[in-house]
């Protein structure tokens, strides 16, 4: 049973990984749940290091939830973007992912924040452009944070697999 739970695991950490770039998934609480769910094998036993991982990562994890949503809302107001950018910039990150274009999401997020901004006005071209920019901006940070994040779950998880090998086989 505990190789089951282990491998539950280590697909919830690898749908962390993907879930960094997909909106709609929590990357890093996904990964979390991954290295939580270690600690209900009979192999993993918790200690010191271990509650301190535990504990450690799960600020990450709520840390990364704040700032997925805070950094983009940030870049677009910081010039001068609205709502309607940061909405359009998640349609069409969507919309990138399902498309066959070489980095799709990135060029289709920027596409639906331009598309959002000018939707909110229409007549101010150089504003959109500089809040669909900020909002790119945003994402980009918040990929870079969380990717670095959810990678600290996946070596945290693998760090307590391979130190308890010999308890799980």
């Amino acid at each position: 049973m505990d190789i089951v739970i282990i491998i539950i695991g280590f697909i919830l950490v690898l749908i962390g990984l993907v879930g960094v770039f997909i909106p709609v998934l929590p990357g890093p609480p996904l990964s979390w749940l991954g290295v939580w769910m270690l600690f209900w094998t009979d192999a993993i036993s918790l200690d010191f290091i271990g509650y301190f991982l535990l504990f450690y990562t799960l600020a990450l994890a709520l840390i990364s939830l704040i700032l997925e949503y805070l950094i983009p809302a940030i870049g677009a107001k910081y010039l001068k973007g609205t709502k309607y950018g940061i909405w359009g910039n998640y349609i069409g990150l969507i919309i990138g992912l399902f498309t066959p274009v070489p980095f799709g999401f990135l060029i289709f997020s920027f596409l639906g924040a331009l598309a959002g901004e000018l939707l909110y006005d229409h007549k101010d071209f150089k504003r959109a452009l500089s809040a669909a920019i900020g909002t790119l901006i945003g994402f980009l940070v918040s990929v870079v944070l969380n990717t670095g994040i959810a990678l600290v779950m996946l070596i945290v998880f693998l760090y307590f697999v391979i130190s308890n090998w010999s308890a799980i086989f």
